[in-house]
């Protein structure tokens, strides 16, 4: 297929070049020159990018971001074709996807909203998990586009729901890991080896996918950005904003939330998500590590 990939970031790039390794016909645009990607055509616009493109991919930073590459002076709506189709893979507002959607199939596309979960070793390994809204002909056009860059992918319903469904699964993920970094911080503060705490977590219900992908990396103290930690403090503000969107109220995201904007006022903002625990250490005057650390 011809595809038009636009965000070379940390997820990006690697499903790019995962749609190039599948054949697929790619042009790619990135808003930061000097990211070109071997095997596709480098395009010097959003809108030069989509022409002649049966599909244009999105994975850029946020919602502001997808408007801008979506509607801007060069963007992918001066270039669109009839009959293509969006797909965003960002994580942003459900309510603005709506809107994005709407404007698209206005002029002849349609669109699909498909976050993903998998981080960047998803990316790389080809091995990510798509959330995805859309109409379901739509989506089954863009099966061989989801199997060369990820192993699953789930339509929850139509559009916007995949970006919901996502954000609410950012929030398990969020609210699993701070109650992880807060367990080793008070066992650590306590006496308890973190290596025995893990043992014990990953032998009983505490167990979770979080936990197993986390606690390599806390206990050797790498927090180098798998998920950089500006990225789940703006899929939290997502989150907070929906809720108040539907009036419903969050009262622990709240409180993580309090956490990150500490974190990033303290210069956390580009390491990886699970460096909040430094905050809880330095508030509890310990630090979590493994013997090998």
């Amino acid at each position: 297929m011809r595809v038009a990939f636009l965000g070379l970031g940390i997820m990006g790039r690697p499903m790019a070049a995962n749609l190039v390794k599948a054949g697929h016909e790619v042009s790619t645009w990135n808003r930061s020159a000097g990211k070109e990607l071997e095997g596709a055509q480098a395009a010097a616009s959003p809108a030069e990018a989509a022409r002649g493109a049966e599909v244009v991919w999105m994975c850029v930073s946020d919602t502001e971001a997808v408007e801008q590459v979506l509607f801007g002076p060069e963007g992918v709506e001066k270039g669109l074709e009839s009959g293509a189709v969006v797909v965003d893979s960002s994580t942003i507002s459900p309510s603005a996807t709506l809107k994005f959607a709407e404007r698209i199939r206005a002029k002849g596309s349609d669109y699909v909203d498909a976050p993903v979960t998998g981080s960047k070793i998803g990316a790389e390994g080809g091995q990510l998990i798509f959330i995805v809204g859309g109409a379901e002909a739509t989506v089954d056009r863009l099966k061989p586009l989801f199997a060369a860059m990820g192993k699953l992918m789930v339509r929850v319903g139509e559009s916007g729901q995949g970006q919901s469904a996502k954000i609410a699964m950012n929030l398990m993920i969020a609210l699993t890991y701070e109650g992880f970094a807060e367990g080793l911080t008070l066992a650590t503060k306590l006496g308890v080896k973190a290596e025995k705490l893990l043992e014990l977590v990953n032998a009983s219900m505490v167990r979770s996918g979080v936990v197993e992908y986390k606690a390599p990396f806390v206990l050797k103290r790498d927090f180098s950005p798998n998920f950089p930690l500006r990225l789940m403090h703006k899929d939290i503000h997502l989150m907070l904003d929906a809720a108040r969107e539907a009036r419903i109220k969050l009262p622990a995201l709240e409180t993580v939330e309090e956490i990150y904007e500490i974190a990033t006022d303290e210069g956390q903002a580009d390491l990886d998500y699970a460096a909040t625990l430094a905050l809880l250490e330095k508030w509890a005057g310990v630090e979590v590590k493994g013997t090998s650390a």
